[in-house]
Parts: C-alpha cells; structure tokens; sequence
C-alpha cells in the first residue's frame, strides 16, 4: 500500500468511526423513547409486563425493572422483611487449614503431605473477615449454600427413577452429507456434486440438495460458507441473524419436532455453530443442517477430505465400540459412547444414579469450567518481551482415572474439624466439592490459585492480592493445590463440603478414545498422502471434540428452549421468555426449562476433571522426568494469561513434552516488544500472530 492509498483507507475509516458514532447515539435515542413509552403505558388500568414486554422486544424482567408498578402479583412481597440468615460461622464453624511454613518451602515438591489442619479459636476476626472485592462496577454475585439440618442433608441423595444405563438398542447411522455453500461443492458418498444454491437461504439449501439426491438425506454438514451469517449486516448482534435465517420459511418443509430415542427437536441458535431441524409438511422426511465447526476447525479444507475425515474416525471408534455410530455433534457421541461403557457385572452393573435437582443444582452454579484470565498492566510489563504459547494437548483425558460415584456424604466444618489428620487429608486428596474461605498470603507474587465468583453470570476471577480474603467452592485438586503448591502455602478454611467414593466411571471410555487419538495422530505424522493425512489429523481433533464435549454434557446444564410466535400473536409468547430478535414475521424467544430428567446427567463428573484441569495450569508433575510443569513454575509476572488449557507467558520454558495427554505443547512464539494486550480480542490476535511465527521458523513440537 502507498502514502495515497493509506491516506484515503484512513479518511474512509474516519467516515465509518463517524457513523458508528451517530447510529449508536440514534440508538441511544430509540432506546429512552422505548423507555419512555413503556412507562406511560402503566397509565392504562389493565397494563400488563407479560403483554408489553414482547411489544417492546424485551424480558419481562426488563420490563418490570422500567415500571415495577407492572410486577406480576408474585412479585407484590418481594420487598417484605425477609428473615435474615444467621451469621456464617454461627451456622458453620469453620475448620482452618493452617499450613506451617518449612524450611526450603519456595523449593518444596508438590507432593508433599498437607499440612496439619487446627481448629482456630473464636475470634472477632475470624467470625466476621473482611473480604477485599475486586474493582468492579458490580458486586460479585453470591454463590449458593447448602441448607442447614435436615433440609440441606436431604440433597445428598439421589433422584428416584433417575438411572445412567447401558443402552440395549443399536444407533442408527443416518445418511448424510457434506457441502461448501462458497463454492456450492456436495459430497455424498463417493460422488461429487457442484449445486446452484442461490443466495443460500435454508429453502436453497434444501430444495438443492434433495434435488441433486432424490432418495434424501439426514443430515447436511456445511464445511464453508457460514449461510446462515449472509445477512449479518441487517442485525444487530449474529445471534439475530442465525434466527432469522434458521426461522426463514420453507414451502412444504416445517421446523422438527423431533422423534425416536435420539430426540433432539427444534433448532438450535448458537452464533457461529447452529443446528437446523426441519422435517417434511407429511412428516416423511426428516434432515438437519449442521456447522462441520461442532467437530473441528475447517482451514480450506475441501468437502472431499472432510468426508474422510468422519470415515476415518468412524473406522477408529470401530476398533473400540462395534457398535459405534457418529451422531450429529461430538457431546451426543461422546455420551453415546460412554453408555456403551458401562460395565455389565460388578458394582455399577445397573448404571450409576443421577444425584438430587437441588445438589445438580449447587454444582451448577458453583463448578466453573476452564480458566480464562488475562492479566493487564501493571500486573505485566507494558511490552512483553516476548509472547509464548503453550497448550495442554489433549488436556482433560488427562484427568478422567478417577471420578466420584456412590452416595455424596455432606461433611460439615463441625465433622471436619472432628477428623484426625489422616482423615482430613484423604478427604481433600479424594472426590470432593468444598465450600472454602480462602486468604491470599501477606507475600504472594504469584497468579491466583482458587476461582472466586466475580459479576456477571457463571464470571470467575482469581484473587491474587495479599492479604485477599473470599468465600467460593473449590474442587479437591485446587484445594490441595493451594495447601501444597511450590510457593508459599494459602490459608483455607473448611466451610462445608460433598464428599463422594472414589470410582472409575470415565476410565474405559477415556481410554479407548485416548487410543483412538494416538491411532489417528500416527496416521496424520506417517501417512504418505497429503489429502489423507490432513483427514486423519482432522478426524484426531474430532476425538478430542467427543471427549472434551462429551465431558461438557455430563454437566448438563439448565436448558434453554428457543422458539418463535408470529408477530400478530405476540401475546402467546411465553411470559418468562426472554425475546432475542424479532423481525416484520416473527417474535423469537428463549427461556430457560430448568432441569430436564436426563438419565445422563452427572455434574460432578465434570466438575472433578475442570477442576483437575484448572489445578494443572498451575502445577503439573511429569514423573518420568522428574520436573514440574506450569505457571507456579514460571517466574513471577511472566504469566499474561490463561485461556482453558493453555497458558500464555513471556519466557519460553523448557517443560518436557512426549505428546502424551496434558503434556506443554509450545504453539506460539512471538518474539517482543509486544504490546501487553488488554482485551480478549487482542490477546487472540497476538496468538494467531504468535502461532504463524512458529510455523514459519519451523519451531513446532
């Protein structure tokens, strides 16, 4: 590019910064007269939030927040005197883990024995510490607890009726096919075909896919193209326009309403990787429209080499499960595949019980799942001197040889405090959730080691300043990480906890599919073929997807149902939904259906390997090298920032690396000065920038 050139890019970006600036302060504008009209309309006797709040595109909440005259009459005692709960330590005598510092503690292994827990005496400080919050514009939230006596004993049970068991049905493959909307290629079989599809509505999709296979399919993989982001520019945020476009009429097709044991109905909005379902007006044909992006990134490649992609997978899974079918995404899959685990004798021979609503619940709001933390200036240097990458490959196989089974036992501060040091220290060392208040040492230079709640719903922050004192949840690794880390010993006192068995529930499954990955990441290095090489390191993504979201859907997370009204029956919406977009047709909405009784829930699973995978990214013991590995073993403020299973610092590190599971990958390596970054969007930009680096000086592992 040349100075004019430059110089006419910079005035045409002025002109955009211009109309950003008027279009936001126009919408600023509508909003308040939105506002503003939503209060007069209180006027009326009959004015009613559940009948105005899809007129004005908003939640009900929203709505009663502008004019709580409109409250439902649910809401009417909501400011009545409530009873105050009992002071914290008056209801739950907190056990303090006080670790006595040794001699040579900066040096100390990981493994060394926890501390001996004592029992502090009463103190005015101890009754009622004084948290130091983070600098935010919001009050962290507050995460729940469990209910004193009876009432809070009960959760720890399981839901009657509720039962994970070995499927004794065989999946049905559904045929299926793959398509680049770019260049209007389709793969099916082992013909190709080059479509017409227009402006890529669904409609186009449809009618050109069915044209060019007569006998259908059931399911469309898009590899390129994102259609469904074709119209972004006419909304506000992409969800919208992933709603608009999955919502789009089609003559003589209707939205699925699902069938059979895999029954998933309706679509699915998501930003980048949505789920159309659609089914013939006679109910004969049924077909979904996925993103090939559920499974693994695309980088160019061709409808043709993704195709191999699945076969080859499908041809490992084989090896392990006969029976294996690959399913729409990699969680159905991977749940799939682990119901066809479950052991036949034994134990657990009639499944492993779904825990109580309430403790799915507890889990639920207050078991993170990765950490993603970047640390800002003054924490860092201004400029980095260099940005390095390194990613915990295939991170959370690493973390699935023991898991909790059986009765959860809640372990109160009071029964805690009454165990002998041995007993204390199997508890912490085993599958346990544990209520915990947390003090940063006086001296800590040191990263953050337990997440606390911070604003913003499911938002963690991980306090580091000396002398921080907080109340969270913690899973057992990063309790017994922050009593023995490397560095300096935190203070953690026992407030509550479930404690399970240790079992295996996960073991076979992550097993085969850590075989499986090997399989075809051999394949990916050896093979001679280009075409088939790439579809093999593909396919080895694709195994990571099933266990990493297979992990995910155990969790099970409330669910949220998408669904849209047409426009002149806007009052049937829903009056606890919340509207997401709407246009001259539709009103779309979502709400959440709370916990649905899934026979394959179980959130403590999940919770034990984030946890593990999170205490990981600070201290990771490679045995066989007889080193440690993680940010604990970097330098202080040389670590920028966390993101899932990779960390992110300013100093290579000589961390050993035998592409087993959870072993350092470097990935990126930018040399400096680099500006700090402050934002999620520059921090990924530095990545990829960081990540090319590397690939050009050949570098990789």
């Amino acid at each position: 590019m040349d100075a004019q050139s430059y110089n006419t890019a910079l005035a045409d970006l002025r002109g955009v910064r211009d109309a950003i600036r008027k279009a936001r302060a126009q919408l600023v504008k509508l909003e308040a007269d939105r506002d503003k009209q939503i209060v007069r309309l209180t006027g009326h006797a009959k004015a009613s939030a559940e009948r105005i709040a899809p007129a004005a595109g908003l939640s009900v909440a929203d709505v009663v927040a502008l004019a709580p005259a409109l409250a439902p009459d649910s809401l009417a005692d909501s400011d009545a005197p409530q009873p105050q709960p009992a002071p914290e330590t008056a209801a739950k005598p907190p056990t303090e883990l006080t670790p006595q510092p040794q001699p040579g503690a900066a040096a100390a292994a990981v493994d060394t024995v926890l501390p001996q827990p004592t029992v502090p005496a009463p103190t005015a400080a101890s009754e009622a510490p004084v948290a130091k919050t983070p600098a935010a514009t919001d009050a962290p939230r507050a995460l729940p607890s469990i209910p004193e006596g009876d009432r809070g004993n009960a959760w720890c049970t399981h839901t009657s009726g509720l039962v994970s068991t070995r499927p004794n049905f065989t999946q049905q493959a559904r045929s299926t096919v793959f398509l680049d909307t770019t260049t209007g290629v389709l793969v099916h079989r082992n013909q190709t075909h080059r479509l017409d599809l227009g402006t890529a509505t669904a409609a186009d999709i449809l009618t050109a896919v069915f044209h060019a296979i007569p006998e259908g399919v059931e399911r469309i993989y898009i590899t390129a193209g994102d259609p469904w982001h074709r119209d972004a520019d006419r909304y506000p945020y992409l969800r919208d326009a992933v709603a608009a476009w999955l919502n789009a009429p089609i003559p003589g097709w209707r939205t699925d309403t699902g069938r059979g044991r895999d029954r998933m109905a309706g679509h699915f909005v998501h930003a980048r990787n949505p789920v159309g379902r659609y089914q013939r007006e006679s109910g004969e044909q049924h077909v979904e429209i996925r993103s090939v992006g559920e499974w693994f990134d695309v980088d160019g490649d061709d409808p043709a080499t993704v195709r191999d992609a699945f076969v080859l997978l499908w041809q490992a899974l084989r090896r392990h499960w006969s029976d294996a079918v690959l399913m729409g995404s990699p969680s159905q899959t991977g749940r799939d595949l682990w119901t066809r685990t479950i052991p036949q004798r034994g134990q657990y021979a009639d499944g492993f019980p779904v825990l109580s609503e309430e403790l799915r619940g507890l889990l639920h709001a207050t078991a993170g799942q990765g950490r993603n933390e970047l640390l800002t200036p003054p924490r860092v240097p201004e400029q980095l001197p260099q940005l390095v990458e390194y990613d915990r490959t295939f991170a959370y196989a690493k973390h699935t040889w023991k898991s909790p089974v059986g009765t959860p036992r809640r372990i109160t501060a009071t029964a805690f405090a009454a165990w002998s040091e041995k007993e204390q220290t199997r508890a912490l060392y085993g599958c346990g959730h544990w209520q915990v208040r947390v003090t940063v040492p006086d001296a800590w230079n040191r990263v953050g080691l337990l997440p606390a709640p911070a604003p913003g719903e499911r938002a963690w922050h991980y306090p580091a300043e000396p002398g921080t004192t907080f109340t969270t949840w913690a899973g057992g690794p990063e309790v017994h990480t922050a009593l023995t880390n490397p560095i300096q010993p935190w203070q953690i006192e026992i407030l509550d906890g479930i404690l399970w068995e240790d079992g295996k529930p996960l073991d076979d499954w992550a097993k085969k599919l850590k075989e499986t990955w090997t399989n075809l990441s051999a394949q990916a290095h050896f093979q001679g073929d280009a075409q088939q090489a790439r579809a093999a390191h593909l396919a080895s993504r694709a195994v990571r997807a099933i266990l990493l979201y297979g992990i995910g859907s155990f969790a099970q997370r409330p669910r949220m149902v998408t669904g849209t009204t047409p426009r002149p029956m806007e009052r049937d919406v829903p009056p606890d939904a919340e509207i997401i977009g709407f246009d001259d047709e539709l009103i779309t909405w979502q709400k959440p259906t709370g916990f649905s009784r899934d026979p394959n829930a179980h959130p403590e699973w999940a919770a034990a390997i984030w946890s593990g995978a999170r205490a990981a990214l600070l201290t990771q013991r490679h045995r066989d090298d007889d080193t440690y590995a993680g940010a604990l073993h970097a330098p202080p403020g040389t670590v920028v920032a966390f993101r899932t299973d990779a960390l992110y610092l300013t100093q290579p590190q000589s961390w050993p690396y035998h592409h087993q599971p959870g072993d350092y990958l470097l990935r990126g390596h930018l040399t400096g000065p680099v500006t700090a970054p402050t934002t999620e969007e520059e921090l990924l930009t530095l990545r990829d920038a960081g990540r090319a680096a590397l690939t050009t000086s050949g570098q990789e592992a």
